[in-house]
């Protein structure tokens, strides 16, 4: 297996950008547990990230053309859930804005946990669109 070269990443740069969330704890060097990486990692990165997130969805809704415009909340609520889980490209669209945000060491414990870390961040990134597309609509 070929090794690959070490990361350089600017660590200190990629958490300065990242917001504070109101009643989160003080965050701890490095997460030891995927509860405690979602929410030192994955919500602050998302909420970085939320403007990007929405404007990513919008643009797989128009290329997809999901007549969204006039279509009562419950319907915009189940074309929308039913285009972030099923379109592949979306999701790992979505996970490559957050994931571009990780730190060295983050990187490494994402690598090590990615498909329970994966389903977390595309939960948190759904409930974001959604209530967003549910706040605009009333």
């Amino acid at each position: 297996m070929v090794t690959p070269p070490p990361l350089l990443r600017p660590d200190a740069a990629l958490l300065a950008l990242r917001p504070a969330i109101t009643g989160q704890p003080a965050a701890i060097p490095t997460p030891s547990t995927v509860a405690e990486f979602q929410q030192q990692v994955l919500r602050p990165a998302l909420k970085l990230q939320h403007p990007v997130l929405l404007a990513v969805v919008a643009d797989f809704v128009a290329d997809y053309r999901l007549p969204l415009a006039g279509a009562e909340p419950t319907e915009v609520q189940r074309l929308l859930g039913e285009l972030l889980a099923r379109n592949a490209r979306l999701r790992a669209t979505i996970a490559g804005l957050v994931v571009g945000l990780f730190t060295t060491e983050e990187l490494a414990f994402y690598r090590q946990h990615r498909p329970e870390l994966n389903r977390r961040l595309l939960d948190l990134a759904d409930q974001r669109v959604l209530s967003s597309y549910a706040a605009a609509g009333s």
